[in-house]
């Protein structure tokens, strides 16, 4: 069997809330495209490792594949974790040529998603004028990733919201709660939290707690169709890119 297979890369978690949204979300992708093969491996505490898929691929004869980060932010795992562990396959396959895509993050598509998650919670389009949001990430100690979630709570400030503020389940401050707090200090009537992460898991449940003083907190975004479309949207660039040498 010959042929370019999507591999969508997930973190992994003890909580088995985590693996079932991401097998959700793969499950989606492959709806979306049912032409593709669509793969999904976890680097930590779930199976199938990243390693396993690969050596599986390799022995039914596939060529290519494009591994999709299922990351947010260009963090440690996007820069160093996922392309050691694929280095790393690639030097034991050599008959399998693995290219790493961009991670998902940031995308309007994923602000889309976001906001689908805060109307499901509640909110009508016409909230948001009376709204302080807070844009709730899992965190990092990498400089980059901290001013794109910054960015990004700019870029909702201009789509209507009344004021948005980042917040960080770890590594960085402020957290979610004092983040409701402020904005309740500032005055603004109605604060609504919305976890900028794809799947269940020991932070998110963190940011859930922080936003105990909130009017609304939204769900993780999950198997969100605009995600799944995201990760088809990097599946292909990356795609398009390789096209000459993968056509050699």
């Amino acid at each position: 069997m010959h042929g370019q297979v999507l591999l969508l890369v997930a973190h992994g978690s003890r909580d088995p809330r985590h693996a079932a949204t991401v097998h959700a979300l793969s499950e989606r992708v492959r709806w979306l495209r049912p032409g593709l093969r669509v793969e999904t491996a976890f680097l930590d505490f779930n199976a199938p490792a990243v390693p396993r898929v690969l050596e599986r691929l390799a022995a039914q004869g596939v060529r290519d594949v494009v591994a999709v980060p299922l990351l947010l932010t260009r963090a440690f795992h996007a820069k160093s974790d996922i392309p050691a562990v694929l280095r790393e396959a690639s030097a034991r396959l050599p008959q399998l040529r693995v290219h790493q895509a961009e991670v998902l993050g940031p995308s309007p598509l994923l602000l889309s998603a976001l906001e689908r998650r805060l109307y499901e919670a509640g909110l009508t389009p016409g909230d948001k004028r009376s709204t302080g949001l807070v844009l709730a990430s899992a965190g990092s100690t990498d400089p980059e990733a901290i001013a794109v979630i910054a960015e990004i709570a700019r870029e909702l400030r201009h789509t209507g919201w009344c004021a948005v503020r980042p917040a960080f389940a770890s590594a960085s401050l402020p957290r979610t709660e004092d983040a409701v707090r402020e904005l309740r200090a500032a005055g603004v009537r109605r604060v609504a939290v919305a976890p900028y992460v794809i799947a269940p898991g020991r932070l998110p449940d963190r940011i859930a707690n922080g936003a105990e003083d909130a009017d609304v907190c939204a769900d993780v975004l999950g198997d969100a169709p605009e995600l799944a479309r995201l990760i088809l949207t990097r599946f292909h660039t990356h795609q398009e890119r390789l096209a000459p040498s993968m056509s050699a």
